[in-house]
């Protein structure tokens, strides 16, 4: 039997999408190879455990950058490993994979996620963009003549587009995001508290307390790092209030595109979206504060997806089925 896969090739994750299954795979899109060798040493859970913990030989690399691939041979190998992990050894047929792809993404970046998909050993590849993907797996019909605005907030980009009728009216693809949120927390804890940490401590801090709008009761937690004047291990207490502080910037920019995707959308789509709202979707989305900050500046309802994490993957999935039906009809 054939199967249909649906992969949401993500910067900071890769989650697989099985039909009659769902999403079976959840995964960091890491990969640690022998830099003297060549050799794929582990991919996924076990490459992320050793991102910054490598002796000088083995390195930890995501090769998605920004949503597309930064390094085509570790990408191809990555997607492999996950479609037989997925499926299992007992394959008679090569499958059918469609896979996301931010909306901005040029023809050469398009053409190597592609390339790199038949590789890994895929029969018929189908891509698909990832606002409509989003729009798909959070249960929106996109068929209708109405439009949706989904704002979808990856690991490494975040995507604003209206759809209406299957496709997409008007989008923008901002190459802000997840990873931004955890910089703007590392750059905040080396200015104010001469601290320097890594990038797992600050997504660390991002998910227990870390909010863009300010909460009814101050969270905190202890953070350890560097000291940058004494080089000695050092232990502060942060607060979610400092976190608002940290985010703020980033937080404005991804607002700003939702205002510029606004002005630009047609009248009729805009009393659409006036009257369904605004959908957030990927694992941005789940950053506190975020849909009171878009509905205060913006004065349209702001709603986040209810497996803002997998909508994706589900939507890709269901492409397939989808586009097989439109055709018979």
């Amino acid at each position: 039997m054939a199967v249909d896969i649906g992969i949401d090739l993500g910067t900071a994750s890769i989650l697989v999408y099985v039909k009659g299954k769902g999403v079976i795979l959840k995964e960091p899109s890491v990969v640690a190879f022998d830099r003297d060798s060549n050799e794929v040493k582990a991919i996924g859970e076990e490459a992320r455990l050793m991102l910054g913990r490598t002796p000088g030989n083995i390195i930890a690399v995501r090769p998605l950058r920004q949503g597309v691939i930064s390094d085509y041979t570790v990408t191809e190998k990555m997607i492999k490993y996950f479609v037989q992990k997925a499926l299992g050894r007992r394959t008679f047929q090569k499958p059918r994979i469609s896979i996301c792809v931010p909306s901005g993404v040029t023809e050469v970046e398009r053409n190597a996620v592609q390339q790199a998909t038949f590789a890994a050993g895929a029969r018929d590849v189908y891509l698909i963009e990832e606002p409509v993907a989003a729009a798909i797996g959070a249960g929106i019909d996109i068929s209708k003549a109405c439009g949706n605005l989904i704002v979808d907030i990856g690991g490494g980009t975040t995507d604003v587009a209206v759809i209406s009728l299957g496709g997409t009216v008007v989008s923008t693809s901002l190459k802000v995001a997840g990873d931004d949120f955890d910089e703007a927390i590392v750059r905040y804890m080396k200015k104010k508290h001469n601290l320097l940490i890594g990038d797992r401590t600050a997504e660390d801090i991002k998910i227990k307390i870390g909010t863009t709008y300010p909460l009814i009761e101050n969270e905190a937690m202890e953070v350890s790092g560097r000291n940058l004047v004494t080089g000695l291990p050092k232990t502060v207490t942060v607060t979610s209030a400092e976190t608002e502080r940290a985010l703020q910037g980033t937080s404005n920019q991804i607002i700003e595109a939702i205002i510029s995707v606004l002005e630009r959308t047609p009248p009729e789509l805009s009393a659409d979206i006036l009257e369904r709202g605004i959908m957030l979707t990927g694992g941005g989305a789940k950053l506190r504060g975020l849909e009171e900050m878009i509905e205060e500046r913006t004065g349209i309802n702001t709603m986040t997806a209810e497996e803002p994490t997998q909508v994706v993957a589900i939507g890709t999935g269901e492409y397939v089925e989808l586009m097989s039906a439109r055709r018979e009809l």
